[in-house]
Order: structure tokens, then C-alpha cells, then sequence
């Protein structure tokens, strides 16, 4: 199969401004890759593969970044700006689709969404997020009237977010399991990653740390400076350890070290990238019930699943976290979520797109 895919128009792929879809990306490539699939990639000027990608052909575009729905109002128009990134992905992507077997878009905008309805080539699209914009689930439900198998969604719980689709395709995740190393770690410190914004509810875990007497080792971009800042204002000095955004390789050596990663997002995460790249490395994970992670974590197993917004919930998870066998937590994702697994029930699905 020829595959195109077009990344994210919110950053170029390294950046980490485009979250879990820069991860799900090279992933995808490496899985459909590894079953012998032709992949080309459409991404911002600047954006990188996997070194073991390097058989994907990349094509690059310039042009202005889009606004991320999740800092939009859920009501708020659509807007393409002057210039745009996504509309020059989207016209690359369709020109040389011509002469592939389907066009697979990775970004949650209207515009390829849109585009669904009119073009002869197959759409098909990945979404990335819960209902986020008015917009866009309206365009959806629309879309998926008249193609009702052209969408694929990480988790049921993110599909339920779309009650108009009644037999979602539920896809996963994959991960390349040679890139995280197993590490069995009893003691360690307390883990956080992910884009610093208020929907991520940093301050819960801080909140635990402080509450443990222990710093709390946070990774990710710092998406929103002042949100950073008032937490920081929130709790004594020294409670938080920034250790800034790293790649895949730096990233899962520190977070093998810890003992927890605690997840504490305010609203439903599709799927929850960072908890299997713990998991992965042997680090459980204590995550607000809710959204994607609640599909993930296996309660009692690989992890505890605490009452979404319950901070004394999370602190006292943490405090029987040594219950959790590190193996189970590598096991899981060598049975649920390599590439492999992956790019399978993506090359299925994308089959009856194609038919």
C-alpha cells in the first residue's frame, strides 16, 4: 500500500508542539514501514523522522502555524490564516496522493475534513481529540454520513465523544519497543510529563510531591508561561524540578529511573501516549480516571486508576505504588501497543477506506 500522510500544522515534528501526534506519527511510519508499505509524509519546513524512518520520504511546507483547538472556545469559528501551513500540507498531500492509494491526515482541522466531501481521492483521518469545536463535530457528523468508515479514533472513550458515530474503529497506539528500556526500579523520584498547560492539571501533582516532601521531575514544553509561573507561586521553591522538553531516546532513560508517573489531566485525553511510554519503561503510572487513560491502565496491575480531581486519591496511591510489579507494566505493551499491533489496525482500516 501507498500511504500519504499529513502531520500536524501546529509545529514541525521535534518541535513538541504538536503533543502525542508527533509520537503517533513516527510510530505509525515505523509500523507500516516494518510490513513493507510505501509511507511519504507531509510536515512543516524543519520537522525530522525517526532515524529509523529514514525510508519514509518527507516532504516539507512552509507557512503560519495553526491555532490548537484545545485553546479555542468550543464555539469558536474556523479560521485559516493568511499563508497557511495546513491548507499548503493539504494541497502538497492531494497532489501527490494521485498516485498513492490513500491520503491519511493526522491533523484535527476542518479544512481536510472538508476536503473529504470533495475529492475523489480516499480521506482518510485519524482524530486525535475529543470533540474540541462545534465545528468540527458538526463537519464530521456530515462527513460521516455519507463515509462512515474513513475515521479511526485512539480509545471508546474518546470515540463516545462523537455520539453520531454508532461502530467507531478503534485503532490504539503503537510504540517502538526498542526505544524504551526496561528498568526495574523500586525507589526513584516522582515523574510528570507533558505539555505544561491548564488542562494537563500539573499543579495536582505538585500538590502530591509537596505534600510527600519529595520534588516533583517534570518534562515537557512550557506551553503556557504564566500558568508555569502560578503554580511555582503555589508551592515552596524547589518543589518542582523542570527538566525541559527531551527527545524520545533522553526522555524514556530519565523517566525509567522514577518510581510513579502521575497523570493528572483536567479533560479526556484521546489515548494518553506518555502513561504506555512509562508503562514501557517499567514505571506504573496513578492517572485520573478518565478520558483514554482509563482504557490503558490496568487498575491494580500497571498502575491505579484515582478519582478524577481527587488529589488525597492520587497521594495515597503513591504512597502503596511498590505493590505494582514493574513487569507487568513492559508486558502490557508488548502485548497491546508495539508498531506492529498498530500499523495492522491501521492498514485494516484504511483498507475498507480504500474499498
Amino acid at each position: 500500500m501507498h500511504i500519504v500522510l499529513i502531520s500536524t500544522p501546529i509545529g514541525f515534528l521535534g518541535s513538541g508542539k504538536g503533543g502525542g501526534v508527533e509520537l503517533t506519527l513516527n510510530s505509525l511510519v515505523s509500523g507500516l514501514l516494518s510490513l513493507g508499505h510505501s509511507v511519504e509524509v507531509i510536515a512543516p519546513r524543519n520537522s525530522k523522522l525517526y532515524k529509523s524512518n529514514e525510508k519514509a520520504k518527507l516532504h516539507f511546507v512552509e507557512g503560519e502555524d495553526q491555532i490548537s483547538w484545545q485553546h479555542q472556545n468550543y464555539n469558536s469559528p474556523v479560521t485559516i490564516p493568511d499563508n497557511s501551513l495546513l491548507a499548503g500540507m493539504l494541497e502538497k498531500g492531494l497532489d501527490i496522493a494521485k498516485k498513492a492509494d490513500v491520503l491519511l491526515n493526522m491533523s484535527y482541522d476542518w479544512l481536510p475534513i472538508w476536503m473529504t466531501l470533495n475529492v475523489e481521492i480516499p480521506i482518510a483521518h485519524i482524530i486525535s481529540m475529543g470533540s474540541e469545536s462545534s465545528v468540527i463535530s458538526n463537519l464530521i457528523s456530515k462527513v460521516y454520513a455519507k463515509y462512515p468508515d474513513n475515521f479511526a479514533f485512539h480509545s471508546k472513550i474518546q470515540a463516545d465523544d462523537y455520539p453520531f458515530i454508532k461502530k467507531p474503529t478503534i485503532i490504539g497506539n503503537g510504540f517502538k519497543l526498542d526505544n524504551y528500556t526496561f528498568q526495574d526500579r523500586v525507589k526513584g523520584p516522582l515523574a510528570w510529563v507533558g505539555r505544561v498547560a491548564p488542562e494537563k492539571g500539573l499543579e495536582d501533582a505538585v500538590y502530591v510531591a509537596n505534600e510527600l516532601g519529595e520534588k516533583l521531575n517534570v518534562w515537557g514544553v512550557i506551553e503556557d508561561a504564566s500558568y508555569a509561573s502560578k503554580i511555582e507561586q503555589l508551592f515552596p521553591k524547589g518543589t518542582i524540578d523542570w527538566m525541559g522538553f527531551l527527545s524520545t531516546d533522553e526522555l524514556q532513560k530519565e523517566l525509567g529511573k522514577c518510581r510513579v508517573l502521575l497523570n493528572t489531566p483536567k479533560w479526556n485525553e484521546a489515548y494518553g501516549n506518555v502513561i504506555v511510554e512509562a508503562l514501557a519503561c517499567g514505571v506504573p503510572v496513578i492517572a485520573y480516571k478518565r478520558g483514554g487513560p482509563s482504557e490503558i491502565i490496568q487498575h491494580g496491575q500497571t498502575g491505579y486508576l484515582a478519582d478524577p480531581d481527587d488529589k488525597k486519591n492520587l497521594l495515597f496511591y503513591v504512597e502503596i505504588i511498590e505493590k505494582i510489579k514493574r513487569r507487568n507494566c513492559r508486558e502490557w505493551v508488548e502485548k497491546n501497543a508495539s508498531t506492529d499491533i498498530f500499523a495492522n489496525k491501521v492498514v485494516n482500516w484504511l483498507n475498507k477506506v480504500i474499498n
